[in-house]
């Protein structure tokens, strides 16, 4: 975050990253068919916060645990849970993540991105703009808002 706005966050607990994936001799051929899984899903959402330099999987915002993935009726559901109870990034957060699945998957995917329940004050009321497609695509309709979007999409040298 930039200019003397202060955090609301500022001293959050860090997370080790999960590391690569370790891939088969059957990940690389090509004539295999490989379902999406949900370590792949969990490996497309390397974003960074929008307050600190850190990804959300450093802030333990985003979890494998949290992936839920059915390829088979092409449907991901994501659980993130923020920082803190009063978040006020937490539909910032839950955009970008929506953003990053809706860029990386085919589009026969159904993506639900939600709160993970007890965790955010306003979780109710985030998890309605999420799920409500006409409110995403207005937000990413505002050029400010979809830089920010766009930032934290953004790969950052580790």
């Amino acid at each position: 975050m930039s200019g003397g706005t202060r955090l609301e966050n500022a001293n959050p607990v860090i997370f080790q990253r999960s590391g690569e994936r370790l891939l088969t001799a059957a990940d690389e051929d090509e004539d295999v068919q490989d379902p999406i899984d949900d370590r792949e899903i969990f490996d497309i959402l390397s974003i960074n916060d929008p307050e600190h330099p850190l990804s959300l999987e450093e802030l333990n915002v985003v979890e494998q645990i949290r992936v839920k993935v059915n390829d088979a009726e092409s449907s991901v559901g994501i659980e993130f849970t923020p920082t803190i109870p009063h978040c006020s990034m937490a539909t910032l957060i839950g955009l970008s993540i929506k953003v990053k699945l809706l860029r990386s998957l085919p589009d026969r995917f159904k993506i639900d991105v939600h709160i993970t329940p007890g965790t955010h004050a306003s979780e109710e009321a985030v998890n309605k703009q999420l799920a409500d497609k006409e409110r995403v695509a207005a937000a990413l309709e505002n050029s400010s808002l979809l830089e920010v979007v766009n930032q934290c999409l953004t790969s950052r040298s580790i």
